[in-house]
C-alpha cells in the first residue's frame, strides 16, 4: 500500500468513527435540557420527617414550600444521606437556600435556623 493509500484509509475510518459516535445518544429523556437530575419516586423519609442536612458547618432544615427551577439553574454541591443537594447557579457563599429536587422541576428548599 502506498502512502496515499493510507491516508485515504485513515481518513474514511475516521470520519466513520465521528459521524457513528456523532449519533449516540447520552441522556435520553433529557427534554433538550444542558443538565438533567434524576427526581426519586418518593422523597426521602429523613426529608419527610424533617430532619437537617448537615452542610458546611450548618444544620439546613427543610421548608414546608418548593420552589420551580430549571436543573440548568442549579448546581450540586453535595450528596447527602444519599440525596443530591443543590444550590442556585447565581447563588454565592454564604448560601442563602439549599435545594433537593423531588420532582420534575421542583425542588424543596432548606433554610438554616438562626438558634442552630
Amino acid at each position: 500500500m502506498n502512502n496515499k493509500q493510507k491516508l485515504l484509509g485513515f481518513s474514511l475510518i475516521f470520519i466513520l468513527a465521528g459521524s457513528l459516535g456523532g449519533c449516540a445518544s447520552v441522556n435520553s429523556g433529557n427534554d433538550g435540557q444542558v443538565q438533567s437530575y434524576a427526581a426519586p419516586v418518593i422523597e426521602a423519609e429523613w426529608i419527610r420527617n424533617g430532619d437537617p442536612i448537615e452542610y458546611d458547618g450548618s444544620k439546613w432544615y427543610p421548608v414546608n414550600d418548593y420552589e420551580v427551577l430549571q436543573d440548568s439553574e442549579v448546581y450540586q454541591i453535595a450528596e447527602y444521606k444519599g440525596v443530591q443537594v443543590f444550590v442556585e447557579k447565581i447563588a454565592v457563599k454564604p448560601y442563602p437556600r439549599l435545594y433537593t429536587k423531588f420532582d420534575k422541576n421542583k425542588f424543596r428548599y432548606f433554610e438554616r435556623r438562626d438558634n442552630d
